[in-house]
């Protein structure tokens, strides 16, 4: 392939994704400055709650070397192709793609920061998308390739920065706040998750890893503090059986805090007044 051919395929590519992104109404990033911080979970959850409240929603794994989303949907099988175009799954009412779908199970993506660039421009630009409310992209942690892909190319109207309450999530997180900033996402929000545990018997909240330093960094760097989502041990197992843990639980403390975060976010996007539904 000569330099001309290749501008001819950049280009083509680049108004596929045009012709995509022109309809989806909001698209999210959702990114944290380390991993281990629960934002596939939060990514999942956060979709879900868009998604029941009748909003049109969409998920897409973009993190490549770490496909999670489908495991926490439990979606199985391959992705299905029509005339060259990508069809994504459906599960809980909402679509998804995630490069899961396309390799064998266990095998890992050994691909340099380009080709996975190339993939996510894929899921943009050939994926069946059709028309959305809400497009989710979960990304991987860190302030890397991907990042910057979704953000030229995704063009996303809010990111949302995931951290624990531990001192060292939180410099990691107040460094992808500034990655936020730099890109231009036009605005920034962060959410506090295992934030403290209620015990089961006693109903007690227990400080384990701290509490309020998400706010202390949203604060400081002037954007939106989403809110903060305790530890749910049965969080865990409900994720591992393919079941968003908001669809099992509502009742909990964790699905008013998302709902809580969900309509904070409705509201700043779309300019309505904020329902605060926490307890």
């Amino acid at each position: 392939m000569n330099e001309e051919e290749r501008k001819i395929l950049i280009a083509e590519e680049e108004k596929r994704i045009e012709e995509t992104i022109s309809k989806i109404k909001h698209r999210i990033a959702v990114f944290s400055g380390k991993g281990g911080v629960g934002k596939t979970t939060v990514s999942v959850n956060l979709a879900y709650c868009f998604q029941t409240e009748g909003f049109s929603t969409g998920i897409l794994d973009a993190d490549i070397t770490g496909p999670n989303v489908s495991k926490m949907l439990g979606i199985e099988g391959e992705l299905i192709l029509s005339l060259e175009r990508i069809i994504p799954y459906m599960k809980y009412g909402m679509k998804m793609v995630s490069i899961a779908g396309l390799i064998e199970p266990g095998k890992p993506v050994i691909w340099r920061g380009p080709m996975r660039s190339k993939m996510i421009n894929q899921f943009l630009a050939n994926v069946t998308w059709g028309k959305l409310d809400y497009l989710i992209a979960d990304l991987p942690p860190g302030t890397g390739d991907e990042i910057l892909t979704i953000a030229q190319n995704m063009k996303p109207d809010y990111a949302v920065i995931v951290t624990t309450p531990q001192e060292v999530s939180l410099i990691d997180a107040e460094r992808a706040v500034n990655m936020a900033k730099t890109l231009e996402i036009p605005h920034i929000g962060v959410i506090e998750n295992m934030s403290g545990l209620i015990c089961p018997n006693c109903k007690t909240k227990i400080d384990l890893f701290g509490t309020g330093g998400g706010a202390v960094i949203a604060e400081n760097n002037n954007v939106n503090f989403l809110g903060a989502i305790p530890i749910e041990p049965e969080m865990r197992v409900l994720s591992d059986k393919g079941i968003p843990f908001i669809s099992h639980r509502k009742d909990t403390e964790v699905s008013f805090s998302f709902y809580s975060i969900m309509h904070l976010i409705e509201s700043i996007l779309n300019k309505v007044p904020f329902v605060n539904l926490k307890k």
